[in-house]
């Protein structure tokens, strides 16, 4: 029996198709919004890895399901990854945990980003934290008018560690990432293509996947070993940094992330309320 490929096998948390060469990788949940739980964090780099190690395979698109492209991090259903290492007497272990489980995570985003088959990201509705990480990993990203995006991290106690942070100032400049990381505020679609996050603004949804299966289609009909020959010089000078700065991050995080403010984010989600910050 021969092996099943990607848009074969069923996904938890996306719907994989495949024509002309070109592969279809939607967010499915399970959560709302299309939020990132642990079927995700699993899940993504075997569907990535596979696409890309596939022949017949020249270009991936990547994009949401429902109304939005994801709501980021799904923390309730991530709380077990985060209870250990939060509890008043966590020492070394849980901690290290912790950085073992940034990293794992951190190579969902990572498999994304160093795909030698082109990704191309089509946005609609909210984009939130891990959804921006998960963007900026693409080598292009089209969005409908009615998209929204933010780097949401600081506002739920975190410093964004999956790869916002260093990538995002090859893409719109340390200023703007600044501004967006620091507030954690919301931009809508023109202001996110004025900064360059976004390469082309569409008035619907439909559109702008319409626009990503054209380009793909695009980049699918040159010649495949050039093409990944280009992202490898892209990519080349910036790789070293990027992992580099994820390195740094998931240590800082499994040192310094866990604190009060944390705790109070978290709980705040659940009870549904608005968090009470207290730099403790």
């Amino acid at each position: 029996m021969s092996e099943q490929t990607v848009s074969d096998r069923e996904w938890k948390a996306f719907e994989v198709d495949v024509a002309d060469q070109v592969a279809e990788v939607r967010l499915t949940g399970p959560g709302k919004g299309n939020a990132m739980g642990p079927d995700f964090w699993r899940e993504l780099p075997d569907i990535i890895e596979g696409l890309d190690a596939d022949d017949e395979v020249r270009a991936i698109i990547i994009t949401g399901s429902g109304k939005n492209f994801s709501y980021g991090l799904d923390i309730p259903a991530m709380s077990g990854s985060l209870g250990p290492v939060l509890a008043d007497n966590a020492k070394a272990k849980p901690r290290m945990d912790f950085h073992d489980t940034i990293i794992y995570m951190q190579r969902a985003i990572n498999a994304v980003a160093d795909s030698r088959t082109p990704v191309i990201a089509s946005i609609s509705g909210w984009c939130i934290g891990g959804g921006v990480d998960l963007i900026t990993a693409a080598d292009i990203r089209y969005a409908s008018a009615d998209a929204k995006f933010s780097v949401r991290e600081v506002r739920v106690g975190m410093v964004a560690d999956m790869g916002s942070l260093a990538r995002l100032p090859a893409i719109i400049g340390d200023g703007h990432m600044r501004e967006l990381a620091l507030t954690g505020k919301d931009i809508d679609a023109q202001r996110a293509a004025a900064i360059g996050l976004i390469n082309e603004v569409t008035e619907t949804p439909e559109e702008s996947l319409a626009l990503a299966r054209t380009t793909a289609a695009q980049i699918a009909a040159n010649p495949p070993l050039v093409v990944k020959g280009v992202k490898a010089v892209l990519d080349h000078t910036r790789s070293a940094a990027v992992a580099d700065n994820l390195r740094y991050v998931a240590v800082w995080n499994a040192a310094f992330l866990p604190s009060n403010d944390l705790t109070e984010a978290v709980a705040s989600i659940f009870e549904k309320r608005d968090p009470n910050f207290t730099g403790s």
